[in-house]
């Protein structure tokens, strides 16, 4: 099966704890011995995504937090509100790994999975926790790395890169042919540029700040509408209209933002129209919200809309579950062939397990910002 694997790891561990508090620490754990279909990994790179945060903070702040401990054991300790107290009462006690996805080298590997033994592999999994030393993972959340490819040009393989592909299986499914992006400039939206491009697919994106306009048009984007400026409702519906999008897929979730992407659907919708109506345009317009960039309630004032409109949650697994196996897996296939290029990841920052649990680090992964995204490197 492997060597003798150690008795255990680091791993970074948070707890709502019944005292009312969020308690995050770099626990040592248990290694899990792998079954037939599981492999153990020994992390050597996992990106810290927005989703990450989620488990992590609980929807808490870090500013509201108290940074304990020495800088080798560190213990990040928050008070919770009584609603926040109600709304996590399922947790109490859990003591839940944090981490979706990394990448490293197999050390440990069941009967079916000894092919794996000693190679790279990126890995996606929704319990395991990937911030921590080791994890243990079955094949199917696993991906052979190319020769020559590093753990850190791996790591990110999963969730903004199928992310992205997810995307555009989406519009396939639906039998559409052009969308709208929000937070265009992260790096998932980065990759989708670049992808649509590829695959001749009219992508209006929609970025914050100037420099992102700019970042996104020496890409090659051709529709990109800032919506911090007093012009931004206009761009967006001209953008929409020259490419008849009806599907939007956001990153933001909160705010105006779905209800405006509603607006400009439905401008170009009706432009199309033979004849004027009253009640607006028969076309259906999607929201698809996948993002929580903004916490607060999701505000649809229901005007401009049309007659047939949505606004839902979306996310990638249940896409390509529903692409089938096949289809799923030349999709992974074609992300794999492309890692170093076409989905490529970018980090502003590299940092320990250790690093993670300190407030500077903890503050700056926090905010999200474009070219700010960290990399955690737990033997650094």
């Amino acid at each position: 099966m492997s060597d003798v694997l150690p008795n255990g790891g680091l791993q970074i561990r948070s707890t709502v704890t019944e005292a009312g508090k969020l308690e995050i620490v770099l626990a040592h754990v248990p290694i899990l011995q792998p079954e037939a279909d599981q492999l153990v990994v020994r992390v050597e790179a996992a990106p810290i995504n927005p989703s990450d945060i989620i488990p992590l903070l609980a929807g808490n702040n870090p500013a509201d937090a108290t940074f304990e401990g020495p800088a080798d054991e560190p213990r990040v300790m928050i008070d919770l509100s009584p609603d926040a107290q109600s709304a996590l009462a399922g947790r109490v006690g859990q003591a839940m790994p944090v981490g979706l996805e990394g990448a490293g080298i197999v050390v440990a590997a069941g009967e079916q999975a000894q092919h794996l033994l000693g190679k790279r592999v990126a890995f996606l999994s929704l319990s395991a926790g990937s911030f921590g030393e080791y994890c243990t993972v079955a094949l199917s959340e696993c991906a052979p790395l190319p020769e020559g490819v590093t753990a850190r040009e791996g790591a990110d393989l999963f969730c903004n890169p199928m992310t992205v592909m997810a995307m555009v299986e989406t519009l396939a499914q639906m039998g559409e042919t052009a969308m709208i992006h929000t937070a265009a400039a992260s790096n998932l939206g980065q990759m989708l540029v670049k992808v649509c491009a590829q695959d001749g697919i009219p992508l209006v994106n929609v970025v914050r700040r100037e420099e992102h306009v700019e970042l996104l048009r020496r890409m090659g984007a051709e529709h990109v509408c800032n919506s911090s400026t007093p012009t931004f409702g206009e761009d967006l519906a001209r953008a929409v209209a020259a490419t008849g999008a009806t599907v939007a897929f956001d990153a933001i979730g909160g705010g105006t933002m779905a209800s405006e992407l509603l607006v400009a659907m439905e401008a170009g919708a009706a432009a199309r129209m033979p004849a004027y109506s009253a009640y607006g345009s028969r076309d259906m317009k999607h929201v698809y919200i996948y993002g929580l960039l903004d916490p607060g309630p999701t505000q649809l004032s229901r005007q401009g809309y049309g007659m047939l409109w949505n606004v839902e949650g979306w996310a990638m697994p249940p896409i390509l579950e529903r692409a089938g196996a096949e289809r799923a897996m030349a999709l992974t296939q074609r992300v794999v062939d492309n890692i170093t290029t076409t989905f490529a990841s970018d980090y502003g920052h590299e940092i320990s397990l250790a690093e993670a649990l300190q407030r500077e680090s903890m503050l700056g992964f926090c905010r999200k910002a474009t070219g700010e995204k960290y990399l955690i490197v737990p033997d650094r």
